[in-house]
């Protein structure tokens, strides 16, 4: 008799001393280890460690369950006929034809865009709402659609799914980052995952416990299951809540499950230049970034879609460290490098401790103008003409993989002269005479984000006779002090 021919009785009979619920669960367990090793005899070793891969246990509560990848998302993404022409550029930059699944939803047949584009994703048309008018008189009847389409998505969606992407038009997603903290939570639980406003108005004005629907949000398969059989009852209790996120906000409220924030989702209610802010992101994986029609193009001198290709080519290249902010200093000239990986590379002329530099600098403007005191969810340090505290800013030109593939190289160029004079407080040493930063990396994923410490930074040399700078980063040390 072969192994895989051995009956469960033989475990059965160990385990005769657990108690029933104990006892099934063990055998579950015992059952699948067998079946592990049954693959493992009788299948070829490329296809036996590809099964093993992909079972990858990981404790929560009272669950055992695989790792998340693409394929168990599905996205619904709500847009209109009169906004598709712009906002495919946005959706295009992300979607990853025969891999990423979902639909587009639009209020009406898209005629004009047919025959449809192979490289967007499958589009549906919203069932009418008209119904809905008689019962709320909503400001903006839209939200109605908006909110339904999560309904439309869960019954279009293929069986399987694990988890409902929720996201607008002109939002950009990064996958690899969404599927690595989606694979944190079990699928099997109620969660609603996402993050509010960088508003503080907008929160006062909709809901602290909302996650906002430009940002984008994640439903696990029960949640969206629950409310894809209340969702209009639901709408109907709540005819006065403007926003479509918002009135999801209350459905899911009544289901008894409240929002759990990852930071990296991004609405960005920001104006204007929001170098600042991306130069110091919160330490976890970029997920989303929402409104880039309502602020500078992400690098200088270009349009917003040259920018948006620019940035997302470089997070396919690894978009783990994406935007992540490593600090380090050259005492010798007391400067300071802050670098925000794939984006940007700060130099201070001073010594400047990681709590000041993790504060964003304000080079934005508030959503509104009316806004009242605080305007932001956090810190931030007002731009200045002083010497010692005004960086020079260098922009991401370009990325590189080493001859060998074990290292990545940016490339940082500085885009505009800094036009003051040099720190007197410590010794004059101005950085004037720079004009790139080299930034090496590993060539593997970066394992940041909650209970991880930022990546150490080295200067390995300022070229002598030359304006090039080369940093390498690296993971601290134990008990490291990065100052």
């Amino acid at each position: 008799m072969s192994f895989c021919g051995l009956k469960l009785g033989a475990i059965k009979q160990n385990l005769t001393a657990l108690s029933g619920g104990d006892w099934c669960r063990a055998l579950a367990v015992a059952g699948l280890v067998l079946y592990a090793v049954c693959v493992l005899v009788s299948n070829p070793a490329g296809q036996s460690t590809a099964f093993l891969n992909s079972l990858i246990f990981r404790r929560h509560g009272r669950y055992l369950y695989t790792n998340t990848d693409i394929t168990d998302l599905v996205f619904g993404i709500a847009t209109s006929a009169s906004t598709w022409k712009t906002r495919r550029n946005y959706i295009e930059g992300w979607w990853r034809p025969n891999i990423t699944r979902g639909f587009v939803f639009f209020d009406v047949p898209p005629k004009e865009y047919l025959p449809w584009s192979s490289i967007s994703p499958p589009y549906r048309v919203s069932e009418n709402v008209s119904r809905f008018q008689e019962f709320n008189k909503h400001a903006m009847p839209f939200a109605i659609r908006m909110v339904r389409v999560i309904k439309e998505t869960f019954l279009e969606a293929p069986k399987g799914v694990k988890w409902y992407v929720m996201a607008d038009d002109d939002t950009v997603l990064f996958l690899d980052n969404l599927v690595e903290i989606l694979s944190k939570y079990d699928h099997n639980e109620y969660y609603y995952i996402g993050c509010n406003s960088e508003a503080v108005g907008s929160n006062a004005d909709h809901s602290f416990q909302m996650a906002f629907g430009g940002a984008g949000y994640a439903l696990s398969y029960p949640l969206a299951k629950a409310l894809a059989r209340n969702l209009d009852e639901c709408i109907k209790r709540y005819p006065n809540l403007y926003g479509s996120d918002h009135i999801l906000q209350a459905c899911i409220s009544d289901l008894g499950v409240s929002l759990t924030l990852e930071p990296g989702f991004h609405q960005i209610d920001l104006h204007g230049d929001i170098s600042g802010f991306l130069s110091a992101h919160p330490h976890s994986p970029i997920i989303s970034l929402h409104h880039l029609d309502y602020t500078n193009p992400l690098y200088p001198a270009m349009n917003v879609f040259q920018s948006l290709k620019l940035f997302m080519n470089v997070s396919r290249v690894d978009s783990s460290r994406l935007l992540q902010q490593s600090i380090c200093y050259q005492k010798k000239n007391n400067w300071t490098f802050s670098i925000s990986w794939g984006y940007s590379a700060l130099i201070y002329e001073d010594i400047l401790p990681p709590s000041h530099l993790e504060r964003p600098l304000q080079t934005f403007v508030p959503w509104r103008n009316n806004y009242r005191a605080p305007a932001f969810m956090f810190n931030t340090r007002y731009p200045t003409n002083n010497p010692c505290e005004a960086p020079h800013f260098f922009f991401l030109d370009s990325v590189e993989q080493k001859t060998g593939g074990y290292e990545i190289v940016t490339n940082y160029v500085r885009k505009w002269d800094r036009r003051l004079p040099a720190c007197s407080k410590t010794g004059n040493h101005s950085a004037d005479s720079l004009s790139r930063i080299r930034v090496i990396s590993p060539a593997k994923r970066y394992d940041g984000g909650e209970g991880k410490r930022r990546e150490c930074c080295d200067i390995v040399r300022i070229y002598g006779g030359s304006d090039i700078t080369e940093i390498k980063l690296r993971s601290c040390m134990e008990d490291e002090i990065i100052a």
